[in-house]
């Protein structure tokens, strides 16, 4: 019956409940220190690439009602005709069989409810799909989603469960971006807890934007597929982020030379002179004393006329792809070429893949196709083990057998809205829209795995990512604008990376799309990111010097400065970022994670354990005043001098031509 549905116990064991009404089924999982709850209307689960609590991840991904790797609890579960209860992570769950709302207490109140009336799509009263509704205070706190705008508390707003190639997009309002991913985790009166809905399809969420008058205040979340899977977790902020982390396969390792300075831009490879340009890097940083790592070249080492194509080297602009390689790699630094899961339709190779069936296609078999690029593009489909295999083969053949061991997946939110286009899948056909971002991670794994074999410790970079993704590359937040505004939500948005359990990732220092950066945004963009764990100047700005470290030449002696500092931290961000694998955790977070009554909205933030990161994004500041957080030992400012308390203010000078602002914890 609509709006009314009784649901019945149908198995029980230690680990599982399962009720059932009228051929829906609802699920209840007990993990330690979380709940998985499943609303299963269909067989056809899709399989989940993102939980992952063994860490061991493979091309076909895991039964998403799998327990295999959790560690699993078996409270006392009491039953009536009214109610299910049991005690459960330190909390009381208290489950209604009519509509199956749930309720989680505390000593301090609710923490946890699914809203009055009617919180599940059971049966079409709430649209298509999988709707759910949960209770929300007024003033809430949510943190989470990726690496959605705003500042850092999202509660008020609504995102769309998307992903867009989003170049020029202003930090404050767009959205979507680049990443998938519906985790969130919410602090109220009662505590917090995390919610993570385990789905790659389109949709939105909401916290707080919708108002209806017949419920009570209220979240949501919406999105395609039918079948719902989601966890709750608990535990403070820091340990639900440590847990999401760890059942979605923990953080890759990172090698050593990354955390070094690297370059970017597109000028270099788009120039005739490609080479020369790319070698021309090392000379010049050997001028200027920058210790570099790398370089991330761009993808106009593949141009055939002004358009790209992914695996085809441009010998006109690059003779000897892998005599420039092993120039690199004698100097010290690694290439990390760009390359792209989309096939222009007068690629070589086009024809060749289309009559092997291996792009996303309609039902008769006919390649899809896209605006990609300055042409029409299919995406290869990445769920075909033929089509896997094929971009392996490629990764290896055309780069890493000429010396290029680190990947740059670049331009692969996958553009697929149409219902007409599908993928081959899992055990049959599925509309690739349900599973967009998915693309992504098998484009990413495919590299990776290509890579590791004569490179142990590849570095992987993607754009677009999911949960998982962290387990098998790093990131980046996308095609920045330049302004003094987003540089300052371009650092809201790396801490809610850092709350989605993100750890090795930063912006494009200077920007990527828009203005060339003045003198005092470029250095004040260079002393807030040289605390980050990806420290790239990268730009694409069309007849624009390229926002590189000799950008003002005037200014080197104060770039110079800013990057012998990150020389000296280098020791000390490989050692967090070993702990922050051991421990499941970001490198950077906001200070609030360490000093629960620090301003949530701070522009200030933790490098690690020990550094406290004090930026300036403002114009025309040349001082700033410093709340500094609890500490028991105290700080030192710069890491040296007076050690000044925890929980006092103090006023630092802070012109362009001086030092970042960081204080050590001694």
């Amino acid at each position: 019956m609509k709006f009314n549905h009784y649901f019945t116990l149908s198995h029980a064991d230690e680990h599982t409940r399962i009720y059932q009404c009228d051929g829906l089924t609802m699920r209840i999982d007990f993990i330690e220190d979380m709940l998985r709850v499943a609303l299963i209307k269909s067989e056809d689960t899709l399989p989940t690439f993102s939980i992952d609590p063994e860490h061991t991840m493979t091309r076909n991904g895991r039964d998403k009602l799998s327990l295999d790797g959790f560690h699993l609890c078996a409270p006392e579960v009491h039953e009536d005709e009214e109610v299910i209860s049991f005690h459960h992570a330190g909390h009381d769950v208290r489950i209604e069989r009519k509509n199956f709302r749930i309720t989680i207490t505390n000593e301090n109140g609710i923490l946890y409810q699914d809203r009055n009336g009617l919180a599940y799509n059971f049966a079409g009263e709430l649209g298509e799909g999988s709707v759910h509704y949960t209770g929300r205070d007024e003033d809430q706190k949510i943190y989470g989603l990726g690496d959605k705008a705003g500042k850092v508390n999202k509660n008020h707003q609504r995102y769309k469960l998307d992903t867009n190639d989003s170049m020029g997009f202003k930090a404050e309002y767009s959205d979507p971006l680049y990443k998938y991913l519906p985790f969130y985790i919410c602090e109220n009166h009662a505590g917090s807890y995390g919610m993570y809905y385990d789905t790659y399809s389109e949709g939105e969420i909401d916290f707080g934007k919708e108002h209806d008058n017949y419920y009570e205040a209220f979240n949501s979340i919406r999105y395609e597929e039918e079948n719902m899977v989601f966890y709750i977790l608990f535990g403070s902020v820091t340990e639900i982020i440590s847990r999401f982390i760890d059942m979605t396969g923990g953080i890759a390792e990172v090698p050593d030379w990354a955390f070094a300075y690297c370059g970017s831009t597109m000028e270099y490879t788009d120039a005739d002179d490609a080479d020369k340009r790319l070698r021309s890097f090392i000379d010049r940083c050997e001028e200027y004393g920058i210790k570099a790592g790398g370089f991330y070249m761009s993808s106009g080492y593949t141009q055939i006329n002004e358009k790209r194509y992914v695996f085809h080297w441009n010998t006109d602009k690059i003779p000897d792809p892998k005599g420039l390689s092993d120039y690199f790699n004698r100097k010290g630094l690694k290439l990390i070429p760009n390359i792209k899961p989309a096939f222009l339709d007068d690629h070589p190779l086009y024809d060749d893949i289309a009559e092997r069936g291996l792009f996303l296609h309609y039902k008769d078999g006919t390649p899809a196709k896209f605006p990609f690029w300055g042409g029409n593009a299919s995406y290869l489909d990445l769920t075909n083990p033929e089509a896997y295999a094929f971009w392996k083969k490629c990764v290896k053949t055309v780069l890493v057998e000429n010396g290029y061991q680190d990947i740059w997946n670049d331009n692969n939110e996958y553009d697929v809205h149409d219902k007409d286009v599908y993928a081959h899948g899992f055990s049959g056909e599925i509309p690739a829209r349900l599973i967009k971002p998915l693309f992504s991670y098998l484009m990413s794994k495919a590299s990776r795995e290509a890579c590791e074999e004569v490179n142990e410790t590849p570095f992987n970079v993607t754009r677009c990512a999911i949960a998982g993704s962290q387990g098998i590359a790093t990131t980046w937040t996308g095609d920045n604008y330049t302004d003094f505004r987003d540089l300052r939500y371009n650092h809201y948005q790396a801490m809610t990376m850092s709350l989605s359990g993100f750890c090795f990732f930063g912006p494009d220092i200077g920007g990527f799309a828009g203005p060339r950066p003045d003198k005092e945004l470029f250095l004040r963009w260079l002393q807030y990111g040289v605390f980050l764990p990806r420290f790239v100047l990268h730009s694409w700005k069309p007849g624009e010097e390229s926002t590189m470290p000799w950008l003002y030449p005037e200014e080197m002696e104060t770039v110079k400065k800013i990057f012998d500092l990150r020389e000296s931290l280098v020791p000390y961000l490989r050692a967090e970022m070993k702990k922050c694998i051991e421990m499941n955790k970001p490198l950077i977070t906001p200070v609030f994670l360490r000093d629960a009554d620090y301003d949530r909205e701070s522009d200030n933030y933790m490098c690690g354990e020990k550094i406290l990161v004090c930026p300036v994004f403002d114009e025309g500041v040349n001082k700033r005043t410093i709340h500094l957080p609890k500490s028991t030992t105290g700080f030192t400012l710069r890491g040296e001098g007076e050690v000044l308390p925890g929980d006092t203010d103090i006023t630092v000078n802070c012109t362009t031509e001086d030092l970042p602002i960081w204080f050590t914890e001694v």
